[in-house]
């Protein structure tokens, strides 16, 4: 089982940097999850794959307002 994995990003309402962890088993998800600054809701979409060894690795992160 793989690791979550913790990436760094910045909230389309707030401008702060945020921790986002991703979940590799969940690979090209997309989800809601609240600012841990400014509590509104960002939409994020996840994308993905395995590398030659099995790997995962994250090809995009987007993060956007609710309405955008």
């Amino acid at each position: 089982m793989d690791e979550v994995i913790e990436w760094l990003g910045q909230c389309p309402y707030c401008g702060e940097l945020i921790n986002i962890f991703v979940d590799p088993a969940n690979n090209n998800s997309h989800y809601i999850e609240d600012c841990s600054v400014c509590c509104r809701p960002i939409n994020i979409s996840v994308s993905g794959d395995r590398d030659d060894s099995g790997a995962y690795r994250i090809g995009s992160i987007e993060l956007r307002a609710e309405n955008d």
